[in-house]
């Protein structure tokens, strides 16, 4: 069985869907770790980049729901790269705040939601912004959080462009058990 028919038939189970969840469990609760237990305030970017990766949390419950249906499948990658996407994009404006600072290009102060949905209100505790986006207040293995967040949604955007192409290769039967 080739790579890409074995990554369509796991695209079309629930566990591929709940291992995407997982991992979007795990990056948020180090996040609040970070904000909560080790008291490092988070930035307008930081609360951004969050909303990014409960997208790709929501494009795997979007999955859950029926990931053998191709129309809910679909769905699901397309919030998936559209979340990803994003997040990559606000991870690496952040990293350019922080390694080339501009009085004349700084992130906002305050966190802007729409009025439909003002998360900042309904959890403060998980989306209120306090931080400096330009301030460097964490680095593992001389990387700062940001450019982390710049690994890990373009690490999600090529495990999303090889589950896609896989979409495209036919599902060969198992071999039964001689």
């Amino acid at each position: 069985m080739t790579l890409f028919s074995s990554l369509n038939r796991f695209s079309r189970s629930r566990a591929s869907w709940l291992l995407l969840l997982i991992f979007v469990l795990f990056f948020e609760g180090a996040a609040l770790f970070f904000q909560h237990v080790m008291l490092l305030s988070p930035c307008v970017m930081c609360i951004y980049e969050r909303v990014a990766m409960f997208g790709i949390g929501g494009a795997a419950l979007i999955g859950l729901i029926a990931p053998s249906n191709p129309l809910i499948r679909w769905l699901g990658f397309a919030a998936w790269g559209a979340s990803s996407y994003k997040g990559l994009a606000l991870a690496m404006q952040h990293v350019d705040y922080q390694f080339n600072p501009s009085p004349f290009a700084t992130c906002d102060l305050f966190v802007t939601f729409p009025d439909w949905a003002p998360l900042n209100q309904w959890a403060p505790w998980l989306f209120e912004a306090y931080g400096d986006c330009s301030k460097i207040v964490w680095q593992f293995l001389t990387l700062s959080m940001p450019q982390w967040l710049v690994v890990i949604f373009a690490a999600n955007l090529v495990v999303l462009a090889f589950v896609m192409i896989s979409q495209f290769f036919a599902i060969k039967k198992r071999n039964p058990i001689r």
